[in-house]
């Protein structure tokens, strides 16, 4: 069966052309007329792009959120707890009230167990930091989600890995409710021209990803991430990153292994040479020689290594890492960097694995916690001049699985009207779209193509972010569709 997508427009390039799609790939492109297949779809002068990539979610996470409590635009721990108590009396359900997207960093007040108590009363009550590494917890909840510190009333927020455990245990609903809420989000994304994305949600994801596909999720392709307690059994199974796991028809791939060195800004736990207003400096969650002994094991295995670093002490000491291992691989976030070590990334051959909008979420934060180093915050502009390839990515749930807000985000460094962030750091479309991608429209190519009803590289800032998406194909077929 062979499909022609005819009479598209490449970007930058002039006149209209035809595809002709073959066994999942791009045998022929000719200018427009030319090419006979079986299906001819037209695309009557629309864009054609390749497909999409979103290089950082928690899928699993992400495909949750809509199902939480919206706490993303409170001010204040008071004005959270308000919502709490409002939705405990609105819905009758005795469930735990899970709430998502909190910013703390800036609120006046305290989130205390008092407060969270009497919102939800004895109902369980967590809310999520939107950076996703602390919660705050009830003692209802505390006592079922994190029985250790129930009897501690100070430690109404959790904060990295106490945090983590309490989110992985949030994620133990049935297994077919979380992967009808996948299908969604596959869906979902599939819509906004996303044809993958790497997964290093939290915890053993091969049998997830598995199970889903066998069960008809086809949307998208996925790489999954490993983190360091599967390190030993991913390598004696024989896993590599890159590796297409039988049986899935090419959709999932062995992606790389993570591992979190620091926290995050709004936490205040991202590890930074000069202290942050209260005379913190953030957190090292292992030592330097333990980072060079993990990521040896997984390099010398084939496992490429994923190292989350933000604060710019971090990120030195995954580069030092990279140095002494002498691997490639991946910096996760690089949201505050020294300049020496901007052109290190292009030395070692790491990408900057990193997330524009999130310039966008934290750039009051950041220059109430990191004053003075804002120019050296989310430095994409030199990155890009420093020849570091940039992957760009949304760390969903932290911003929306939406590669157009991550590009947006990065050419304009503006949203809502605001003036531009340190504009200095804006990037090129092209740039944008090269690091939102992983493939190219070229004969032999994977057909992973998305169809734009406008021109990426000429239509205003506004519509870059909402790009209207008229079709997605994954390996030649249809996972969204409005042309036919």
């Amino acid at each position: 069966m062979s499909l022609v997508l005819r009479g598209g427009r490449l970007p930058t390039a002039d006149g209209t052309v035809d595809l002709l799609i073959e066994g999942g790939e791009i045998a022929q492109i000719a200018p427009a007329g030319r090419l006979r297949g079986d299906e001819v779809v037209a695309l009557d002068g629309r864009w054609v792009i390749p497909g999409l990539w979103d290089q950082h979610v928690h899928f699993t996470q992400w495909a949750q959120t809509a199902r939480r409590l919206d706490v993303s635009g409170v001010g204040s721990a008071a004005e959270a707890a308000e919502l709490v108590r409002q939705h405990a009396v609105q819905d009758a359900d005795d469930g735990p009230i899970i709430g998502f997207g909190f910013h703390d960093a800036l609120w006046p007040d305290v989130p205390t167990r008092d407060l969270l108590d009497a919102a939800a009363g004895d109902r369980p009550a967590v809310l999520i930091a939107g950076d996703l590494h602390c919660s705050w917890l009830n003692t209802a909840a505390a006592r079922l989600f994190a029985p250790e510190t129930a009897a501690h009333p100070e430690a109404a927020v959790l904060r990295e890995d106490a945090s983590f455990a309490v989110t992985t245990r949030l994620a133990a609903a049935d297994d077919e409710t979380l992967d009808r809420w996948a299908q969604d989000a596959g869906r979902a994304a599939a819509a906004r021209g996303v044809v993958g994305v790497v997964d290093l949600e939290y915890g053993w994801n091969l049998d997830v990803w598995q199970r889903r596909i066998a069960g008809g999720f086809d949307s998208l392709r996925v790489e999954f991430g490993i983190y360091t307690d599967h390190l030993q059994p991913a390598i004696d199974s024989g896993l590599r990153t890159g590796t297409r796991i039988p049986g899935t028809e090419g959709r999932l791939t062995v992606g790389p292994y993570k591992v979190i060195t620091d926290g995050s800004l709004n936490t205040r736990t991202a590890y930074c040479f000069d202290p942050y207003p209260d005379g913190g400096r953030g957190v090292q969650n292992l030592m330097p020689d333990e980072l060079v002994s993990w990521m040896s094991l997984a390099a010398a295995n084939g496992i490429e290594p994923a190292i989350h670093a933000i604060g710019d002490h971090a990120n030195r000491i995954a580069l030092d890492a990279f140095e002494a291992v002498g691997c490639t691989g991946r910096i996760e976030h690089a949201q505050l960097l020294t300049d020496e070590d901007v052109p290190r990334f292009a030395r070692l051959g790491v990408v900057a694995s990193v997330q524009p909008e999130h310039a966008m979420d934290d750039r009051d934060v950041a220059d109430a916690l990191w004053p003075g180093r804002t120019e050296r915050a989310f430095p994409l502009a030199a990155l890009h001049r420093a020849g570091v390839r940039l992957a760009f990515g949304s760390d969903a749930p932290v911003a929306p699985l939406d590669p157009w807000i991550a590009m947006a985000a990065a050419v304009s460094r503006s949203r809502g009207g605001r003036e531009p962030w340190h504009p200095e750091q804006t990037i090129a479309r092209r740039v944008a779209l090269a690091s939102s991608v992983r493939s190219e429209l070229a004969v032999g190519a994977a057909a992973d193509i998305a169809v734009l009803d406008d021109d990426p590289f000429g239509c205003s800032l506004g519509a870059l972010r909402s790009m209207p998406v008229a079709a997605t194909l994954l390996a030649g077929a249809f996972t969204y569709d409005t042309l036919r």
